[in-house]
């Protein structure tokens, strides 16, 4: 790492040297790696850095190497950095955020230094949860979407996900010829198009929550797909991320529900003036088109996906009976 970035390390966090580094993992694509690093004499034992180093060539793991998607993936660090610079500060213990201690560029690198989430609490990464775990991160989400409820998302993505149609033509092209592809425009509209707009993660699967010991509390990571957009894009993609067919099938109403309570007291706690039986009758009408939208995306990026099934299918289903 430079000398500049180490020397942004130490200063951000009043320490004297740096100490042990631990890859934690390569970034998407070759585009860097994160670190947990140990400090010397500091206030903080350890911080983890996000080092995005922009290569100069790209090498895609499932074949994506286009201008169009190299330009997504630079404007997504750059959004990741305003995120935490901007907007983290706004996040409480209700909707969790790793404290950001520094955001620094040299000529194609950046790093982004951040709290190690481990030693604030949150040593636990799931892949698959019970119903208490999807609780948590139901209620991480209902707080945050109203943390940023009717905001403007400057600096970020205007409309967030990293799936949405503007950044993905060449997933649209590679699709095969049916109702998803012909209508593909008309799920991007109605979801853009809700009167009720917050930011969305973007990203929100279960490999982006830490979790408490006790599974009862969460953090979340990874804000380079944060933006603009109806709540109901994050909560569709998280219980497709971690529930199978059936358990979606047999969990949405409870799920549903929950997260609308939650969303309803978080609402009301920050004293928000808006009309929530509106907004929630809006969103609910909207999470088989969220989840539409996810699939089409999927047809064109990697149809044989194990989110591709009966459920997805019957929702996108219910979307096209609407549309007829």
């Amino acid at each position: 790492m430079k000398s500049f970035f180490e020397q942004t390390i130490l200063t951000s966090t009043n320490s004297k040297s740096i100490g042990e580094q631990e890859l934690i993992q390569s970034l998407w694509s070759g585009y860097g790696e994160i670190l947990k690093i140990q400090l010397e004499n500091g206030q903080k034992p350890s911080v983890i850095v996000k080092y995005i180093d922009l290569p100069d060539s790209v090498v895609h793991p499932r074949g994506w190497n286009t201008q169009k998607s190299h330009e997504r993936k630079v404007k997504s660090y750059d959004v990741e950095m305003n995120f935490y610079s901007k907007y983290s500060q706004l996040c409480d213990d209700s909707c969790r955020v790793a404290e950001n201690f520094a955001s620094a560029s040299e000529s194609n690198s950046h790093i982004i230094v951040l709290e190690d989430l481990d030693a604030a609490g949150f040593p636990i990464r799931k892949s698959h949860l019970n119903p208490q775990g999807v609780k948590a991160c139901l209620s991480w989400l209902a707080n945050f979407h109203a943390t940023f409820l009717e905001k403007e998302p400057e600096g970020l993505w205007d409309i967030g996900t990293y799936w949405h149609l503007d950044t993905r033509p060449d997933e649209l092209q590679e699709m095969h010829e049916g109702p998803l592809k012909t209508h593909a425009k008309k799920f991007d509209q109605k979801l853009n198009s809700c009167k009720y707009k917050t930011f969305v993660h973007g990203d929100a699967k279960v490999a982006n929550f830490c979790f408490s010991k006790s599974g009862t509390s969460v953090s979340a990571v990874d804000f380079q797909y944060v933006g603009g957009g109806c709540g109901m894009k994050d909560i569709a993609y998280f219980l497709g991320s971690c529930l199978d067919e059936h358990q979606c099938q047999q969990g949405e109403e409870e799920f549903l529900n929950y997260y609308f309570q939650e969303l309803k007291a978080a609402v009301q706690k920050r004293q928000l003036k808006i009309d929530f039986h509106e907004l929630e009758t809006e969103w609910r009408g909207l999470y088989s088109w969220a989840w539409t939208d996810f699939y089409r995306f999927l047809l064109g990026w990697m149809p044989t996906h194990y989110k591709i099934h009966s459920y997805t299918k019957q929702l996108s289903d219910q979307v096209l009976s609407e549309l007829s």
